[in-house]
């Protein structure tokens, strides 16, 4: 583990390539899994503040299942996340040409809302767990459904952290990122001298 500031970075987010293509898991993320997406306390003021102008995105059986649920539950009393539709996709997700996307996110694109949507969708593949001692744990979360992702990263060398700079950035703040970049140069130049060693036997 690396850590920076209150943050503690597994190494796999420097050294694992993601880059997500939705042509080839159509959006998955939104409508697989248990549950919908995790969201922090000060996101439910939000999502409650900008549901009237996000509403007209989303489907039918989105909206009923908000009305139903309420704009997000409480998972097992362990976390706040959004609810399903008919035990499926997260509520808020939308429909284009297959594809399942963010109707949050719809709307903050065409400047009807100014929040892009929950920051645990915006840094997937990236998980961050509170621990007790007041630090958050960066790790990296690797499901199957992802593996065109893990694919398209490896073949353009695109690691994790790069691919979520803008997210990333968001949700730590740009002096941040900067340290996890020069993290990112040591440990690549650590992982070279290792295999240059290795080779030399």
């Amino acid at each position: 583990m690396i850590a920076i500031g209150n943050t503690l970075i597994s190494e796999d987010i420097f050294e694992k390539n993601f880059v997500c293509d939705l042509n080839a898991c159509k959006g998955a993320c939104c409508v697989k899994g248990d549950y919908g997406a995790p969201l922090e306390d000060d996101e439910l003021a939000i999502l409650d503040s900008i549901y009237d102008k996000v509403k007209p995105y989303l489907t039918e059986s989105g909206i009923k299942a908000i009305e139903k649920q309420g704009k997000y539950i409480r998972y097992e009393r362990k976390e706040w996340v959004t609810p399903l539709a008919k035990g499926k996709e997260c509520a808020y997700t939308i429909f284009d040409d297959g594809v399942a996307k963010c109707g949050i996110e719809k709307a903050y694109y065409e400047g009807k809302v100014d929040w892009k949507k929950p920051i645990s969708c915006h840094l997937y593949p990236i998980r961050i767990t509170k621990q007790k001692n007041g630090y958050d744990a960066i790790n990296y979360d690797r499901w199957n459904i992802c593996n065109p992702a893990c694919k398209l990263g490896e073949s353009l060398k695109v690691p994790v952290f790069k691919f979520l700079k803008e997210s990333l950035t968001r949700k730590y703040g740009e002096a941040w990122y900067k340290e996890l970049t020069i993290a990112g140069d040591l440990l690549e130049e650590k992982n070279a001298v290792k295999a240059a060693k290795k080779a030399a036997k």
